[in-house]
């Protein structure tokens, strides 16, 4: 199924749509979003991802993350990946914005205008194992503590997030 992500210029604009595999073969500067969910306590949900993605496989990473689809508002996207990849929705509020280039040993690249959105929940968690093969709750000094530590176990976009927190 091919997947169309928004490409964007420098100033942010979308100027068109590409197939999600070429944009990040080719490293375009495209549009994404990363959402960040925290408990009552504070703390917030990280998802390994699945073993079977196309980069960053099996590295902790925040909620959950992605592209909007042609048509969809950058929230729209975020509520929808939230479901999809973590099995629940929430109230999302975008926080930041900032953007990033990364590359990948397999000749991909990250080039993204990420939204960053946060939420709270307290309720059942229900990943989709094609999408996270496992998930916690951790304090952010935690995370911070450990991102410095073992950073080859986080995926470049957090930590980029976590930088900004």
């Amino acid at each position: 199924m091919e997947i169309l992500i928004p490409l964007l210029n420098e100033q942010g604009d979308i100027i068109g749509h590409e197939e999600k595999l070429e944009v990040h073969k080719k490293g375009l500067l495209h549009l994404a979003f990363s959402v960040l969910v925290y408990n009552k306590n504070g703390e917030m949900l990280l998802q390994k991802r699945a073993e079977g993605k196309y980069h960053s496989a099996s590295l902790w990473t925040n909620t959950t993350c992605g592209h909007p689809n042609p048509d969809e508002s950058i929230k729209e996207a975020a509520h929808r990946r939230l479901f999809e990849e973590m099995g629940f929705n929430c109230e999302l509020q975008h926080v930041f914005t900032f953007q990033y280039t990364a590359h990948f040993n397999n000749g991909l690249t990250e080039n993204e205008i990420d939204f960053v959105f946060e939420g709270k929940y307290d309720g059942l968690v229900n990943p989709d194992p094609e999408e996270a093969s496992d998930f916690k709750w951790v304090s952010l000094i935690a995370v911070k503590d450990d991102i410095k530590k073992s950073p080859e176990n986080y995926t470049v976009w957090f930590q980029e997030i976590m930088k900004r927190l």
